[in-house]
């Protein structure tokens, strides 16, 4: 049986990072990574927690797997919005605005 206060303590710190990353970038792909990591924290958060309670039904493993399938459908259509966007305005930073001259 774990202790579940290390595994807290670190999904603490990604979610923490993780926000960080998407209240402070102005880049896209920063902000995405951001996401990420806090998505990372929520399925760290659901598998400790699947380990310190008992559950016949596995439900934190379960949950986390689907996290990690949301995770990977959002970054797909993240990615391809940040390519069009390179496309159309030259570079992915979310406050420059471009100069007409």
């Amino acid at each position: 049986m774990i202790t579940p206060a290390l595994p807290m303590l670190l999904a603490a710190v990604l979610a923490g990072a993780g926000v960080y990353g998407v209240l402070a970038r102005r880049h896209a792909v920063l902000m995405l990574v951001g996401v990420e990591l806090i998505l990372a924290a929520a399925g760290l958060v659901l598998v400790t927690t699947g380990q310190v309670t008992p559950d016949p039904l596995a439900s934190g493993a379960v949950l986390t797997l689907f996290v990690i399938t949301i995770a990977a459908a959002e970054i797909v259509v993240a990615l391809a919005v940040v390519m069009a966007l390179y496309r159309a305005r030259g570079h992915v930073d979310l406050q420059h605005e471009r100069s007409e001259s």
